[in-house]
């Protein structure tokens, strides 16, 4: 009989094709928060007058708005809890405005069969369907104890 309180948790090691998929609209509290963490202060986050002149048309949420939710999908969903970034190659190809809903996708495109490492193509597009963000995320998975339910 297994005494032990805790049990091993042992994830990192998803299906090739598997999929993930989070949304979001992106609000001023987002470029707020994350200038308040980052010191990213950018005007255009925050002058409205100036970034409508820019070629954006408008105020744009800070690119680690855009890749965060991307954060939130390999911590919470796939590979899941206890998942870091071992190395990120991100290509951000169209600017989010404040107040647009985006989707940030994974998909388990290599895995080891050795190690809780796998390979994701990542993309985040917004609510026309237009990819922002694109690239390939490394990401390894810690085994975590956890109690029993």
């Amino acid at each position: 009989m297994n005494t032990d309180p805790w049990r091993l948790t042992l994830a990192g090691r998803p299906e090739i094709g598997q999929r993930a998929v989070r949304r979001r609209r992106t609000t001023t509290e987002d470029v707020e928060r994350f200038a308040a963490m980052t010191g990213d202060r950018n005007p255009l986050h925050f002058d409205a007058a100036l970034a409508e002149r820019s070629p954006f048309g408008g105020l744009i949420v800070q690119g680690g708005v855009t890749s965060g939710l991307l954060n939130a999908v390999v911590a919470e969903d796939l590979p899941g809890p206890g998942t870091v970034f071992l190395g990120t190659e991100w290509r951000f190809l169209k600017a989010v405005r404040i107040g647009e809903a985006i989707e940030a996708e994974v998909e388990v495109t290599a895995r080891r069969d050795d190690k809780p490492i796998c390979t994701l193509h990542t993309v985040v597009r917004n609510e026309a369907g237009e990819t922002c963000l694109a690239g390939v995320a490394t990401t390894w998975t810690a085994p975590l104890k956890t109690t029993p339910c």
